[in-house]
């Protein structure tokens, strides 16, 4: 039955399936049927490289170009309309190298900031909290820089992508206005009546990105304190402002019979004729009428510079209402009218001529590359501006300028110049830092030489002489002559040092002035050992003449010492002898011993084996010893067989001494030993003890020993029979000549001293004269003296600080030597300045005020109240340019130089009839002393202002003053840090920077400087002159001295650390005293000890030099004693040393470990005494060497011969013994073996600098032993090593620094906080283990305090309006000289204006003094502006915290206020400004408040209006307790604090809000989500809260735990629950399967029953039988089975 369903079911889907299939295809039919064509499109690939043959246009380039299919596959060309098929091919722009510097890129300006929103088509969100983001975009165009001409984008882009054309931005949310809150209500406007009340509010932050605009800024209320009680007064007077001012017309002239007045110029000469003729007045009448007349001439402003002409002014007085119509006068009778006229300057702006001509260049030589000179060009000033005139233009311009014309000469070059090296100056070790133990001299090795660097004038000569010949051809042109000029290459020059310059003349890298150099180390004479005494030979063999006859000993040099062998001791010793002879028969052996009579036994002889030497111990031919006495036979004894057998005789010993004398004579010893007994009957027997010893004298010659001794060599002198040959031809004296040398050469005898020369040998005597070369004479060589350097003139900056006096010097070039001319002793000379010239300063002079100027009564009589001579008027002085010597000059030097231009003009009063006349005040009265009682000054009452009652009053008209006396207490204090510790300084030559004698301390006691503060009683900061102080507290302080490292002294070498062969030696160096402040670092101390300084250096040692020495054998001890034979077993014992080998033999014995232990004989041997009539053999012979190489199939040998020969019948044993050659065994290989360069090895003296490093050669036996060289020397083995290189070892260079250089000027002209630095750099580093560089590279001292001077304006005074109740007023301010301490926390106290004397006169920078200016007193009733407000904090544009890239700003307004009701809408409008400023502040705004009240507060605390989010605020009616005060929440309707949408609650333990915290947002992306992909130029900190992501459109689901009263919703609990049922089923499934899985791993193979038997805990067998195991064992068997 299901089956049936399940198959039915299947039918029925295919058939639909089926259906849907053909109507799929009907469908597309019908499509394809309708457009057929719209099936296949053209599509095309990139366009390739652009080819062409040449760079730039004509280049042509190809793209691949085929026709598709709609579902992407590629058809025929066919398919597709040829009309709309692309063109695969185009012309295009070949881009070459270098056009990349004809193209380049040019990027606009960034556009306006877009909204995404707007781009991509969604709305703008309604609400603004955070900033909007934005993408703006500018145009980039590939351009020709020529000339801008766009050009195709390839070419720019071949060289360098394509810069960004739109970049993230952020759009600000609107920004209201915000202001601050409503100042308190004023008074009422009227005292009585209807009034207004006003309060205003000033703006703090402008409306910006469309927020809305500012509210007004002042509210309005009516008040009403009473009634009036009389009439109101309605009418006031209302003064206007003054007019332009004007010429008064001019009268005219009334035609009178007299003739015109003559001209002034005529007068003056009548007059001067008339006083002529009364006679001459005395020279000095004459000279006071003169200065009258020039001061009455300087007292006129007239002329055409001044042009000084006087006008009126007339104003308006008119009667307004209330209301603010203006009435008749006659409405006004209860006020006195103003002046409506007064006398005034007419303006004349500032007039200046035309251009003069450029004047001459300030560079007057030629050189493209010296700067260029300046030249300049001025204009006369011909009318000064008064009467408030534009200012004077610049009447002087400069401009760059090269020097023109034929004969410019070139320009002068300044080059370097050195002195020679100093000499080599090598630094001691750091064990030799210690100069009390140690002597410095004989230092050598590498070092360190100086020179100096100076400067000079590299063309001096070739200018001199240009200067010469154009002075020669303008003297010759003047008489007509031509000079001939020679050309410039043929002008020879006298060789001499040129005059040091100021270094700042030179440009360049300065030369070197420190390097490296080498002394060479003596090399001391090494000696080999003495040789062995000659036989006696003649003094001289070629010339045997001489009878005497010597003994010699010699040695030899061993190395090349330093000044070669007269630096030796002597080499040779001789000793007198007798019976001298030069040649001689030396023994070489004797032959085996021959018993006489051919016997087999007995008494024979041993004919001696003998060589004819020289006297120096060389083979020569034997016939030259033909006079010499041959050796004869030596006796000797073969003993027969009963006879005692006795061992040869051993090789004589060294000889005890080498010469006799009375109580000492050498001797030598040799010994023979019994090495068989006789018989005993029949044999000779053996001889006593004492006759198996013999001693024989040696060395017989007495101990009287001579040499020659040889002094050093003298000194070089002159050579009168040579000099001739070697003189100079060129200077015509002798400069460099051979010579000769002398020594003296004496005969000394050892241990007494000299003897005649007779006693020693002629022949080895040393030479007594060599000859020598003279070395040149070298003068000193000193440049001329500089040029003298500038006295400090008065007017200097600084000037108080500088020396008075002059200084030059000069360099010595070249150091005498050699006996040549010495050097002056004045390098250096100084002399006092003359008195210093007057500065060329200039000062305005003002001269006296002229008459008061009234306006012309014909103008003013009109007026009500006007009096013809009285009244106000303008009064006139002239002004004149001084110099400081008072000399006159033109004013262009004072508008130049001199402070501001004092005012030529000023308002002035003529009393009228009823005026108040009063003096002038007079001085205040003298203090009897500071700071006690008060001082006085009076003026009284002149005319009949005496009478006038309302001039008694003493308010109005005081006659006296009083004020206290000055009190001028000044406390002085010190301030800031101390300086740095500076030393004194020496002498210095301020233009090279160098030092000119001796070297400046580095260390030491030395001075730092705290500066003082002086301040007056009034706590104002003055000089610190009025303190008594010169600026400075002065401590005495210590600047610690750099101390070296300290080491010891060098131990004793160590022995070799090898006998035989190459090893180390070792010496050290102990620790005497570390490096501190700053002192020569110790080289690397040992890791484990940290006190010692070790050197290891290679050595080798001569394997012969210690040598085993083996006494004779003892007598036999016979173990087991034939009584009757006297022979058997026994054992025979000797001594056997270590000695030292010697050219003498073996002398001294050392310790065994030097000698090698291989080669060591035997110290004891058992054998057989053999019996009488045994044979008795020698000891066997050395081994006989195996033929190399070793390979085992050769043998070696040994041979004994027999000493006495068995009795008849018996035979020797075997006398030869033979063994197999092995290898390492008794047969080895021989090789070279180098060692590894030693370190660099300097002289003992030596520092550093050329060393020599070596390396040892030795030779080696195959089983690895060291063994004597002449082993590998046999062999004939090839050395082809170098065995010594030159090194070098790098030289301890202390650092060196530049002097100091001067002091820097003052960082601050004024204040507290001035210093003045000075610093100095490093010339040369430190190497090695040299001195470091100090860390103080610069160093500071305050500067002394000046006080801070400055023009400050006062506050504006109230608008005064003279006599009337409103109108245009004048309001005025002080300009007042303040003084300060710099600092920003200081304040600023006034002082006395003539302190700011110096000062131009100008606040903040701005020279346009403005001290009074129109103002306007309102009316009663009017309704007017207020005066701005104080400009705001300057706020930046914010979001988040961080600043946006607009300009911070500022903002002031000014409020409008009303006094009548009814003209309020006759009120202006309100206004406010904005400026930019810098370091704006970002400030935030948010509402605050209780539930009663809820206002706008700013993050600094003020509350204001506007600026806060555009959200609702709270209610104010809901009832929340506690409010809610957290971000993100607010009151809900039941009385709870609840988060905002997108928030969530965060609850503390008590249930209360504790803060919101925004839920996760999960985003579908929608298709309209088409945010570009753009770099974020400001990031947004995702961390904050946020209710909208702007730019992002799509469904947003939020998931909030809590409900409105803080409680967890029920969907919380369900979701718990199932989180908890899923995991406690995740975990019973984990264990399920793990546990099968444990079951399953153990498991063996089942059998066919599926029965598993496993090991389980504690060794327990466990069975188990599964079904499953069943089914699996089956199907493990059929696949067997398969």
């Amino acid at each position: 039955m299901g089956l049936g369903v399940r198959g039915a079911r299947t039918a029925f889907l295919c058939l639909w399936r089926l259906f849907l299939l053909l109507y799929g295809i009907w469908s597309a039919r019908a499509q394809t049927s309708g457009d057929e064509k719209s099936l296949y499109f053209w599509e095309t690939g990139p366009w390739g490289r652009c080819m062409g043959s040449e760079c730039g246009p004509g280049g042509s380039q190809s793209r691949a170009v085929w026709c598709a299919h709609v579902e992407g596959w590629t058809t025929l060309h066919t398919n597709c309309p040829q009309s709309t098929r692309p063109a695969n091919q185009q012309s295009c722009f070949r881009v070459c190298d270098f056009h990349k510097d004809l193209y380049d890129w040019k990027l606009g300006s960034w556009n306006r900031c877009v909204p995404i929103s707007l781009r991509t088509g969604a709305g703008r969100a309604g609400l603004c909290l955070q900033g909007e983001e934005g993408i703006q975009t500018r145009e980039v165009n590939c351009t020709l820089k020529a000339d801008g001409s766009p050009a195709d984008d390839a070419i720019c882009e071949y060289f360098e992508p394509k810069p960004r054309q739109e970049q993230a931005c952020l759009i600000p949310c609107p920004q209201d206005c915000v202001l601050t809150g409503f100042t308190p209500w004023t008074t009422c406007s009227k005292t009585c009546g209807l009034g207004l009340q006003n309060r205003v509010r000033s703006v703090l932050a402008p409306p910006l990105f469309g927020g809305l605009p500012c509210p007004n800024l002042t509210e309005f209320q009516t008040c009403a304190p009473r009634a009036c009680e009389g009439r109101e007064t309605v009418f006031n007077l209302r003064v206007g402002g003054w007019s332009e001012c004007k010429l008064p017309p001019q009268s005219p002239v009334p035609p009178t019979a007299s003739s015109p007045a003559p001209p002034r110029a005529v007068r003056q000469a009548r007059r001067r004729k008339g006083k002529a003729k009364k006679g001459n007045r005395d020279p000095q009448m004459r000279e006071l009428i003169k200065n009258k007349r020039n001061r009455n001439r300087l007292n006129r402003p007239g002329g055409d510079l001044w042009n000084i002409e006087v006008g009126y002014q007339f104003r308006q007085v008119v009667c307004v209402h209330r209301n603010g119509s203006t009435v008749s006068l006659s409405q006004c009778p209860h006020w006195s009218l103003p002046e409506t006229y007064q006398s005034c300057m007419m303006p004349k702006n500032c007039a200046v001529s035309e251009w003069g001509p450029w004047g001459n260049c300030s560079k007057t030589c030629a050189d493209p590359s010296v700067s260029k000179g300046t030249s300049s060009r001025s204009r006369q000033v011909t009318q000064l501006p008064v009467g408030g005139g534009t200012e004077c233009p610049q009447i002087e311009e400069r401009q760059a300028c090269e020097p023109e014309g034929p004969r410019v000469p070139p320009c002068a070059i300044y080059a370097w110049r050195t002195t020679e090296w100093s000499e080599c100056r090598v630094d001691a070790l750091l064990g030799q830092q210690d100069r009390r133990r140690v002597n410095q001299t004989g230092l050598c090795g590498g070092g360190v030489q100086n020179r100096e660097v100076y400067c000079i004038q590299a063309n001096a000569e070739l200018l001199n002489f240009i200067n010469n010949n154009q002075d020669k051809q303008d003297g010759q042109s003047r008489n007509g002559q031509t000079p001939s000029a020679p050309p410039l290459l043929s002008i020879s020059f006298e060789i001499s040092a040129s005059q040091p310059m100021y270094s700042r003349l030179c440009t360049g890298s300065t030369p070197s002035t420190t390097q490296m150099c080498h002394i060479p180390c003596p090399v001391e004479c090494e000696l080999s050992p003495w040789g062995a005494w000659g036989p006696c030979t003649l003094e001289n063999c070629d010339e045997p003449v001489i009878k005497k006859g010597f003994k010699f000993r010699r040695r030899n040099i061993t190395n090349n010492p330093t000044g070669g062998e007269g630096s030796c001791p002597h080499l040779v010793e001789a000793v007198p002898c007798e019976d001298p002879s030069c040649f001689t028969w030396q023994l070489v052996k004797l032959e085996q011993c021959v018993p006489e009579d051919d016997m087999d036994c007995g008494e024979g002889t041993q004919n001696p084996q003998v060589r004819c030497i020289n006297s120096k111990g060389k083979e020569v031919e034997r016939e030259l010893c033909g006079d010499a006495v041959y050796p004869a036979p030596a006796p000797c004894t073969v003993p027969c067989p009963k006879d005692c057998a006795l061992s040869i005789w051993t090789q004589w010993s060294t000889c005890s001494q080498t010469c006799s004398s009375k109580t000492t004579e050498g001797k030598q010893m040799r010994t023979r030993a019994i090495l068989a007994y006789n018989a005993g009957e029949g044999g000779a027997s053996c001889p006593n003890s004492s006759s198996l010893q013999e001693v024989r004298n040696c060395n017989e010659h007495p101990c009287v020993v001579y040499h020659w001794q040889a002094g050093s060599w003298g000194q070089c002198v002159e050579d009168t029979s040579t000099s001739i040959l070697n003189n100079s031809s060129g200077a015509g004296k002798a400069t460099c000549a051979m010579g000769m040398q002398t020594r003296k050469v004496i005969c000394v005898k050892v241990n007494v001293g000299q003897v005649p020369p007779k006693k020693c040998p002629d022949a080895p005597r040393p030479e007594t004269v060599r000859p020598c070369l003279i070395p040149c004479k070298k003068d000193c060589i000193v440049t001329p003296f500089s040029n003298w350097t500038q006295c400090p003139t008065s007017c200097e900056a600084g000037s108080n600080g500088q020396n008075s006096k002059q200084t030059r010097y000069r360099v010595i070039i070249q150091m005498p030597a050699n006996g040549g001319q010495e050097c002056p002793d004045v390098l250096y000379e100084e002399k006092d300045c003359g008195p210093p010239s007057v500065c060329p300063g200039y000062r305005w002079k003002t001269h006296k005020w002229r008459k008061c100027q009234l306006v012309p009564w014909s103008i003013r009589r009109d007026s009500r109240g006007a009096q013809e001579n009285c009244g106000a008027g303008v009064q006139t002085r002239a002004i004149s340019c001084r110099q400081l010597d008072v000399t006159l000059v033109d004013v262009a030097h004072c508008l130049r130089f001199a402070n501001t231009m004092p005012a030529v003009s000023q308002s002035c009063q003529l009393p009228c009839r009823d005026d108040c006349q009063l003096t002038n005040w007079s001085k205040f009265s003298s203090c009897s002393s500071d700071c006690v009682g008060v001082r006085t000054r009076k003026r009284v009452l002149v005319g009949k202002s005496k009478k006038k009652d309302k001039c008694k009053n003493s308010q109005m008209f005081p006659l006296s003053e009083t004020q206290y006396c000055p009190c001028d207490k000044y406390n002085a204090q010190p301030v800031g840090n101390w300086s740095d510790c500076i030393l004194p300084e020496g002498r210095m030559e301020s233009a090279l920077g160098m030092k000119v004698q001796g070297d400046v301390k580095e260390c030491g006691q030395g001075y730092r400087y705290q500066a003082m503060v002086c301040y007056d009683q009034d706590n104002r900061l003055v000089e610190t002159s009025r303190c008594n102080s010169h600026g400075y507290i002065e401590e005495a302080c210590i600047v610690p001295c750099p101390s070296d490292c300290k080491l010891s002294e060098w131990s004793n070498w160590s022995r070799c650390s090898k006998s035989c062969g190459s090893g180390v030696k070792v010496r050290s160096k102990w620790l005497r005293e570390k490096p501190y402040n700053g002192g020569r670092p110790c080289p690397k101390l040992d890791h484990l000890n940290q006190a010692q300084v070790y050197e290891v250096v290679p050595c080798v040692s001569d394997c012969s030099q210690y040598v085993w020495v083996a006494e004779p054998w003892s007598v036999w001890k016979v173990s087991n004693v034939d009584l009757k034979e006297n022979c058997g077993e026994g054992v025979q014992t000797r001594r056997v040393r270590c000695m030292l080998n010697t050219a003498d033999g073996p002398t001294d014995g050392v310790d065994d470990y030097l000698c090698d232990p291989e080669e060591m004989p035997l110290g004891t041997r058992e054998s057989r005494l053999p019996c009488p009539e045994d044979c008795v053999l020698s000891d066997w012979s050395p081994w006989t060497p195996c033929d190399l190489p070793c390979t085992g199939r050769g043998d070696r040998e040994r041979t004994a011969f027999a000493l006495r020969l068995p009795k008849e019948g018996e035979d020797c044993p075997v006398s030869m013994q033979t063994e197999p050659c092995l290898l390492n065994r008794n047969c080895f290989h021989y090789s070279y073996n180098i060692t590894d360069w030693s370190t660099c090895q300097l002289s003992a003296n030596a520092v550093c600098g050329v060393g020599l490093k070596t390396r040892m050669l030795d030779c080696v036996r195959s089983d690895g032993k060291s063994v004597d060289l002449k082993y590998c020397q046999k062999l004939g083995l090839e050395r082809k090593w170098q065995m010594n290189a030159s090194c070098t070892v790098e030289c301890p260079v202390n650092c060196q620094l530049s002097d100091w250089s001067a002091w820097t000027d003052c960082s601050q002209t004024c204040g507290l906080d001035g210093k003045m630095w000075r610093r100095r750099t490093v010339l040369q580093a430190s190497q090695g283990d040299g001195r470091p560089c100090p860390s103080q590279m610069e160093q500071w001292k305050p500067c002394p305090v000046q006080p801070c001077y400055r023009w400050q304006y006062g506050p504006w005074s109230e608008c005064r309006v003279e006599e009337v109740v409103c109108g245009v007023g004048l309001r005025f301010r002080n300009l007042s000289c303040f003084v300060s301490d710099g600092s920003s926390e200081g304040k600023s106290s006034t002082v006395e204006e003539d302190l700011c004397s110096r000062l131009e006169q100008a606040v903040d920078g701005d020279k346009n003094i403005v001290l009074e200016e129109t103002c306007t007193l309102p009316c009663p009733g009017d309704c007017y502006l207020m005066e701005w407000s104080d400009w705001s904090s300057c706020q930046s544009v914010c979001v988040k915290g961080q600043r946006l890239d607009y300009s911070a700003s500022q903002v002031r307004s000014r409020a409008v206020v009303a006094q009548e009701p009814e003209n309020i809408a006759q009120c202006p409008d309100q206004e406010w400004q904005s400026r930019p400023c810098s370091d704006g502040e970002c400030l935030e705004y948010r509402w605050v408040g209780s539930s009663q009240l809820i206002w706008c507060e700013r993050s600094d605390g003020m509350n204001v209006t506007g600026g806060c989010p555009p959200t609702l605020p709270p209610a104010s009616d809901q009832s929340c307790d506690p409010p809610c005060d957290k971000l993100q929440s607010l009151c809900s309707e039941d009385g709870l604090c609840v988060c905002e949408e997108g928030f969530t609650e965060v609850l503390t333990a008590k249930g209360l809000l504790e803060q919101c915290t925004p839920i996760p947002v999960l985003e579908i992306p929608t298709a309209e989500d088409k945010k570009g992909d753009v770099k974020t130029s400001r990031a947004i900190n995702p961390t904050l809260p946020t209710t909208e992501q702007p730019g992002r459109v799509g469904r947003t689901w939020y998931l909030q735990p809590f409900g409105p009263d803080g409680k967890l919703k029920t969907w919380v609990y369900g979701v718990a629950a199932g989180v908890f049922v899923l995991l406690v089923f995740v975990v019973s499934m984990i264990y399920l399967a793990c546990r099968d899985c444990a079951i399953h791993r153990s498991l063996g193979t089942p059998d066919s029953n599926g029965t598993v038997v496993w090991m389980g805990q504690d060794a327990h067998e466990l069975t188990y039988t599964c079904p499953e195991c069943q089914q699996s064992g089956r199907e493990l068997e059929s696949v067997k089975g398969s």
